[in-house]
């Protein structure tokens, strides 16, 4: 079973910023954000067209570097689940909603 690329990306920035967080050890959780990376934009690579997979990758890198300067306006938590939520809803309009659309035909 394929897991959605959507919870993939929203789970790696989630999963890499408490990892690092907790450890106080934050290329551990780059790695994490990295390997998050790497396994969505694989999937998007077979998927989808080379514009749609670097507008993918583009949108969970900004994310990622977005959550720092926005961290500081509203928080650690709101920031890092308000990027997370916008990523995981472009990997999944993007790309995991036509594999949902195909296997139901």
């Amino acid at each position: 079973m394929r897991i959605p690329t959507a919870a993939i990306t929203a789970g790696s920035l989630i999963g890499g910023w408490q990892l690092a967080r907790r450890t106080g050890n934050r290329p551990l959780g780059g790695l994490v954000l990295a390997a998050g990376g790497a396994l969505a934009g694989r999937d998007w690579a077979r998927r989808t067209s080379p514009v749609v997979t670097g507008a993918l990758v583009t949108t969970y890198l900004g994310a990622f570097a977005l959550s720092h300067p926005l961290a500081r306006r509203i928080g650690a938590w709101p920031a890092v689940l308000a990027v997370s939520a916008v990523t995981a809803a472009a990997a999944y309009a993007a790309a995991d909603r036509r594999s949902v659309t195909q296997s139901m035909r």
